[in-house]
């Protein structure tokens, strides 16, 4: 016999309980195994050890009511078969289901949606500035955005040249600007983005855009530097 096989069938050779003929037999088997394998020998007296160890363990006794309480708890398995007592249980489980589960994913459902009408809201303020939902009569647009405009082009001051009484000043068509503002509504820089470009005009423009009035970006309503202003000039003639 394998050891594999006589150590399965330790713990009946130790409790004795190999019977009838076969059995006898069986245990003729393991006890000759056992004599020359020191393997299976010293895994029989673990078993042993085991044993005793079990025996000196204090038994309890069941309590007084166990059998009662076992009648009880088997009569109230039977009666929760009825459909009043399957309904009551459905409910119970509905609504954990719903405290557990779905209650939980209505807090984030509910702020994805008042973020998403809040991020709406914003980005149309930004894409449409000057646009209001509702027209009020002396109603002042609250935009989030709005660009720097211009308020007046500069008259051409004869302190421009004090030196000659009749200036002319001629600007060539197709002259396109672009004009950086200050939060105070003065130039700060501007770029000939079209048309010519000469050491005289920008004299020109330098002097004409200086006086001239802009209104300031503004951000959240407050005047911002770095607004942006396009112009566009034809042939202009001015006489001081």
């Amino acid at each position: 016999m394998k050891c594999q096989t006589v150590r399965t069938r330790l713990p009946g050779y130790l409790d004795d309980v190999v019977t009838g003929a076969a059995r006898v037999e069986e245990r003729t088997v393991i006890r000759e195994h056992l004599e020359g394998c020191n393997v299976c020998r010293a895994e029989l007296e673990k078993f042993r050890k085991l044993s005793v160890l079990l025996s000196r363990v204090p038994k309890n006794d069941p309590p007084a009511d166990l059998a009662v309480r076992i009648k009880v708890a088997a009569a109230q398995a039977q009666h929760s078969h009825d459909w009043p007592s399957r309904v009551r249980r459905m409910k119970d489980r509905s609504e954990i289901l719903l405290d557990n589960v779905f209650r939980p994913l209505t807090v984030p459902a509910t702020g994805g949606f008042l973020s998403a009408i809040v991020v709406f809201v914003l980005v149309f303020q930004m894409i449409a500035p000057g646009i209001t939902v509702r027209a009020v009569q002396n109603d002042v647009a609250l935009n989030l955005m709005r660009p720097a405009e211009l308020v007046t082009l500069s008259d051409y001051p004869q302190s421009w040249a004090p030196e000659q009484n009749d200036l002319e000043l001629s600007l060539p068509h197709d002259l396109l600007l672009d004009v950086i503002v200050d939060a105070h509504g003065q130039m700060t820089d501007y770029q000939i983005l079209s048309g010519p470009d000469s050491h005289e005009l920008r004299r020109q423009l330098d002097q004409m855009l200086l006086f001239s009035r802009f209104s300031p970006m503004l951000s959240f309503g407050r005047p911002t530097a770095g607004g942006h202003v396009i112009l566009s000039f034809s042939a202009v003639h001015v006489r001081g």
